[in-house]
């Protein structure tokens, strides 16, 4: 499967991603996002780094990589709980960089709960390559629409 990207290469999508189909502008803005959900509840996040998300040195831009982190970190609460949720806090480490074309990924685990306090451990990669690692505090919110 391809993605129609600007950039000049077309973006190959591996085999078991499906494109999240946001409901808010901010999404379409930095995507296209991709996610891949496994039966015992984990998941993988991804995006191919684009024409849009890189920065004046060529590679993904620093803020696009802390968006898609929040993203990928409080997902772990969606998959969990199926409510909506707040960033109270997410901290990264930024270990390495990703380039025009690659193909970035993501997942976490929710490793404290406390009322409605998640506290969420993530790891973002290319390939073989960890490039952020992070943790974030969530506070989760009301239940999400059942989807059809």
């Amino acid at each position: 499967m391809t993605d129609g990207q600007s950039n000049e290469t077309k973006i190959v999508i591996p085999e078991g991603f499906e494109r999240t189909n946001w409901s808010s502008a901010f999404g379409d803005q930095v995507g296209p996002i991709y996610f891949r959900h496994f039966d015992d509840g984990g998941y993988i996040r991804a995006f191919p780094v684009s024409d849009h998300h890189i920065n004046g040195m060529g590679i993904c831009h620093g803020g696009m990589l802390m968006a898609f982190a929040d993203m990928v970190l409080g997902h772990a609460i969606t998959r969990a709980t199926n409510r909506y949720w707040l960033t109270i806090r997410l901290l990264t480490d930024f270990i390495s960089s990703a380039k025009l074309g690659d193909w970035v990924e993501g997942t976490a685990e929710i490793v404290g709960i406390e009322d409605e306090f998640y506290n969420v451990n993530g790891r973002i990669w290319v390939g073989d390559k960890t490039i952020m690692s992070g943790t974030g505090l969530f506070k989760t919110l009301g239940e999400r629409p059942k989807e059809t």
